[in-house]
């Protein structure tokens, strides 16, 4: 009865969740280290995995769950802005690739919908699941935006985005051993426009220079695909 009493007391809190994220991204980025980074085991997806564990267990809601991580979900403005830094510091080389950096995140954008929107149809896809699968190449914040936009689901559209990423993260050292890819610029350019937000951290656990062109990939095709994929979505009728 005193550890039940206990729970509901706490539960109740709204830190008492931030401090459960906390706890879970900590152990799961203990776990990833130990089982030496692997991208199976991404500090995000393991503590996400947790955190939905607990909260079926217990039974509790997901507005009860943000009340208290509200707080964590408010530094990710920040710390997207610091992605600036990296950015800042290799400002010489990236104003010299202005052109192809431009080009590419554009077509990538343009494809990265054009491809899901046309699967989708092929598999029949529902008109409401194309719509929430269409931002599915975007970092998680931007992705809501764009579903809630569009008439998509915007958890969905999260949830996309995060197993994209972590697809991303898993297939990207296959794929650049298979094309031979040794440069962090073309890495960590094609990580941020690949996997957006795991993507970018992974690139900065390759180098600065890599991170710096992850996060300027995963800016740019946040832009571009704002832009795009509601007239993409009028051409397949959706």
């Amino acid at each position: 009865m005193q550890l039940t009493s206990f729970w509901v007391y706490f539960n109740a809190r709204p830190l008492f969740w931030m401090v459960i994220t906390l706890a879970a991204y900590l152990l799961a980025s203990a776990l990833n280290r130990k089982a030496g980074g692997t991208a199976l085991l991404h500090p995000v997806l393991v503590a996400m995995l947790m955190i939905m564990a607990l909260l079926a267990l217990s039974d509790t809601s997901y507005d009860t769950y943000f009340e208290g991580a509200q707080f964590i979900h408010f530094l990710l403005g920040p710390a997207t802005v610091a992605l600036a830094v990296p950015l800042f510091d290799h400002r010489a080389r990236i104003r010299q690739m202005v052109g192809p950096i431009m080009l590419v995140c554009l077509s990538g954008s343009l494809t990265a919908v054009v491809t899901t929107l046309w699967v989708g149809q092929l598999f029949g896809g529902s008109g409401q699941l194309l719509l929430s699968l269409a931002p599915k190449s975007v970092t998680s914040p931007i992705a809501i935006g764009i579903s809630e936009q569009i008439g998509g689901f915007p958890s969905l559209s999260a949830g996309l985005a995060l197993t994209t990423g972590m697809i991303g993260c898993l297939l990207a050292p296959l794929v650049f051993r298979l094309l031979k890819i040794r440069s962090d610029t073309a890495s960590g350019f094609a990580l941020g426009m690949a996997a957006h937000g795991f993507g970018t951290a992974y690139a900065m656990q390759r180098s600065t220079l890599a991170g710096a062109f992850a996060g300027l990939a995963m800016g740019l095709t946040g832009v571009f695909s704002s832009i795009l994929i509601p007239q993409i979505i009028k051409l397949f009728g959706l």
